[in-house]
């Protein structure tokens, strides 16, 4: 699912996008409040919007790739927006790239 078509994800769909448990979800929501404000819905569970998807994988860069702290992630975030998003983008190209390439390589081994 392209996540550009809805306004408004659920916590497990953003898991999902991820590749994180919900948990991980809710505790980065808490630690990075002044980032990530998700809605709630009449039922009180949370409605993540795209913008907060993307600080999600800005924080998963920064955590998860980079090795930063949290406290290191914020400032991060508070300083460096503009270039981090490079970075990311940079990333999940690459990252396309080598699967279209592994594919390809799997496609080729097949024939």
């Amino acid at each position: 699912m392209n996540e550009n078509t809805k306004l408004y994800y659920a916590i497990s769909e953003v898991a999902e996008i991820l590749q994180v448990n919900t948990s991980l979800i809710r505790f980065w929501e808490k630690e990075f409040t002044s980032f990530i404000k998700p809605k709630k819905n009449r039922n009180g569970k949370r409605m993540f919007t795209s913008s907060d998807i993307e600080i999600l994988k800005q924080i998963y860069f920064l955590t998860k790739d980079k090795g930063y702290t949290l406290n290191g992630a914020r400032t991060h975030l508070l300083n460096e927006k503009k270039n981090l998003d490079s970075k990311i983008y940079l990333s999940d190209t690459l990252k396309k790239i080598k699967a279209f390439l592994l594919n390809f390589r799997k496609e080729l081994d097949e024939d």
